[in-house]
């Protein structure tokens, strides 16, 4: 990052400038990590590693700490919105909001997405049925922390193999429309053998609800006319993932 914001000025000549005191600390924990092994750090030092190349003349332990407490964990900084996280950068750094705030976001989000296009890639190039931990893991990273109600729908081919995973609908907090019509009618166009539903609840508790339970059965219904097979309606929250079909509802 090279905005004008973040650069350390210049002393004048012949003038020693003091060293900040979190100077050392940065050389510390890079050698930690790399003696160690970055799994062994807690979740604030990982954060502040990353932080060091978006802010590289201050010290950014308190804004790691602060944004772990303000979106509840490293998943929740990185389902946060690119507006919600540069106003905490903002307020944690003493910034007005601007260029180098936006850059600040635009960084964590950037490793953020990552991570999830990497998640993603298990799921997408092997069946999605035999692997069963891996759509988990790939579910989890979607939308485990998502503030608003999602559903999607992954389309899967004969031999079990993602063809697309598509938002159907963006909800409220606590409702996402959906349509069993178009869900199938999406599976022919995609020349989809079968499907998985899945959609998360913000408030954290999977269970489904009685609405959820109704939704699936019509679209199972609707697709068995057509010979498309809904595999599974998997519900998605902070406290892990609930499984209609392994519950007996569908």
């Amino acid at each position: 990052m090279t905005d004008e914001a973040l650069q350390p000025s210049q002393p004048d000549a012949g003038t020693a400038k003091p060293k900040p005191r979190h100077s050392g600390h940065r050389d510390r924990l890079r050698e930690r990590a790399a003696k160690g092994g970055l799994g062994a750090l807690p979740d604030y030092e990982l954060l502040e590693l990353l932080l060091f190349r978006s802010v590289p003349y201050k010290d950014v332990k308190p804004l790691a700490k602060d944004l772990l407490a303000r979106f509840g964990g490293l998943e929740g900084i990185g389902a946060a919105s690119h507006e919600a996280v540069e106003d905490q950068v903002a307020r944690s750094m003493g910034y007005v909001p601007g260029k180098a705030t936006r850059a600040v976001a635009l960084d964590l989000q950037l490793i953020f997405d990552v991570t999830r296009r990497i998640a993603r890639e298990p799921a997408a190039k092997r069946a999605v049925i035999s692997s069963w931990t891996a759509l988990l893991a790939y579910v989890r990273v979607a939308l485990q922390h998502e503030p608003r109600e999602q559903f999607r729908v992954l389309y899967l081919d004969k031999k079990n193999q993602l063809i697309l995973d598509e938002v159907q609908n963006r909800g409220t907090v606590d409702h996402a429309p959906v349509y069993p019509r178009e869900v199938v009618r999406r599976a022919l166009e995609l020349s989809a053998s079968a499907l998985i539903l899945v959609h998360n609840h913000p408030s954290g508790d999977p269970t489904p609800s009685r609405a959820d339970v109704e939704m699936t059965k019509q679209v199972v219904q609707a697709g068995r006319a057509l010979n498309v097979e809904v595999h599974d309606h998997l519900v998605v929250g902070r406290d892990g993932v609930a499984s209609l079909k392994q519950l007996g509802l569908m």
